[in-house]
């Protein structure tokens, strides 16, 4: 009897598959397209891992895909409140003013946001965009780190619209504990 559990459990049971991958542009954040846009499927061959949260199709950056359950909802799920950090690009030179503005929240259609840490960066080591966002000769861009904690949708990018510095490029560095250091765009680390 005790040999039968025993199976039944190495059967059942299944090891835990955390991976972090560096989305690039333009990859849609599922494993099947029926409209042949690139995929998870194009980067990744490890069955049974699906993305925790989402990240769109213009943005960049960090992905934790894993088959763990439990870790997806603590990931995705608003409520509770995990840290994700961004790296944007924003059309214009950003002032102190905006970013205060982005630090206590904005109103959005869907409600304001919370509190945000905001900080001015300069533009950060990362790869060339393929397409590159658009420049304008008379019209500077600069960077910021922004952390939140909600999970709206486009929220990044609404938030920095209406402090009027649209975001031109993003990037996910961080969720959480993990970030994309060390990871080259297009490739994932399995934890």
């Amino acid at each position: 009897m005790r040999q039968k559990k025993h199976i039944k459990k190495k059967l059942t049971g299944q090891t835990r598959t955390v991976l972090l991958f560096n989305k690039p542009f333009d990859v849609l954040t599922q494993f099947t397209d029926d409209q042949n846009r690139k995929t998870l499927k194009n980067y990744i061959d490890i069955p049974g891992v699906y993305a925790a949260g989402r990240l769109d199709r213009d943005s960049e950056g960090l992905l934790v895909l894993t088959n763990d359950g439990k870790l997806q909802h603590k990931i995705a799920n608003p409520k509770q409140k995990m840290p994700k950090t961004y790296w944007a690009q924003v059309d214009g030179d950003i002032t102190q003013d905006a970013i205060d503005k982005l630090c206590l929240g904005v109103e959005l259609k869907d409600g304001p946001t919370l509190p945000a840490q905001v900080k001015k960066i300069s533009p950060p080591d990362v790869w060339e965009r393929t397409p590159p966002v658009r420049f304008r000769a008379n019209i500077p861009t600069s960077w910021i780190s922004l952390t939140i904690c909600e999970g709206r949708n486009r929220q990044v990018r609404r938030m920095t619209a209406a402090v009027g510095f649209p975001t031109l490029r993003l990037i996910r560095y961080q969720i959480g504990q993990w970030t994309i250091d060390g990871l080259d765009n297009g490739k994932y680390r399995v934890l």
